[in-house]
């Protein structure tokens, strides 16, 4: 049997907090052209008219200071960075869920629950960045596997996902999957909770505790 080259480059990823990483290697999986390098991870912090004020220049500036890059002794971090052979090749956002503005005022992840939308206990894993040339060889599976033991190191209860659903047989955009794919977040062990629209789904993992 051939092996699975999605598996394969899972494996061989090493994947750190991205404060222990350097804002060098964070710009390159970013990159400055396209959606990623337009948004900067910088969506879910900048609800309304806040997010369209910045330049792109200026979101990278804020995920750089959010992220810590370069500090490795710093208390917090906003997210992941995965390597393949010493290349920074991946990214995932994950930290409180209240950290994101942007989705306290969504009605993506509260339709149809009583949820406590200030609980400090639930996380996020709101975005998923792979670098252009290592697309298609499981990065996220990866990355998503990763986030959620980050998640439960650091005492969180829960961790969601609010991944795209697409059409059978249509093709996704790179901009509609940022926030992930059903498929991704099932392998790391999340489980459906909600399907507020057509095309978002709300996917969760309990750790246990107090939420």
């Amino acid at each position: 049997m051939e092996p699975n080259p999605e598996t394969t480059t899972a494996a061989a990823l090493r994947i750190v907090p991205a404060n222990q990483a350097s804002s060098e290697d964070l710009g390159l999986i970013f990159g400055t052209r396209g959606e990623p390098g337009h948004c900067q991870c910088q969506w879910f912090q900048n609800p309304g008219k806040s997010f369209g004020a910045l330049t792109d220049e200026e979101r990278a500036h804020r995920l750089r200071v959010r992220t810590a890059c370069g500090n490795p002794r710093a208390a917090n971090t906003s997210g992941l960075i995965g390597y393949l052979d010493d290349e920074p090749v991946g990214w995932c956002a994950v930290e409180p869920r209240t950290a994101y503005p942007r989705l306290r005022t969504s009605r993506i992840p509260w339709s149809g629950r009583d949820e406590d939308r200030d609980s400090e206990d639930v996380w996020a894993a709101v975005c998923f960045v792979t670098r252009t040339g290592y697309r298609r060889m499981g990065v996220s599976r990866a990355m998503a596997l990763a986030a959620v033991d980050f998640a439960r190191d650091r005492g969180a209860s829960a961790l969601e996902g609010y991944p795209m659903l697409l059409p059978e047989g249509k093709a996704a955009m790179w901009g509609e999957m940022y926030v992930g794919s059903r498929s991704i977040f099932e392998e790391a062990g999340f489980t459906e909770v909600s399907h507020p629209t057509p095309r978002r789904l709300v996917m969760r993992i309990d750790f246990g505790g107090a939420q």
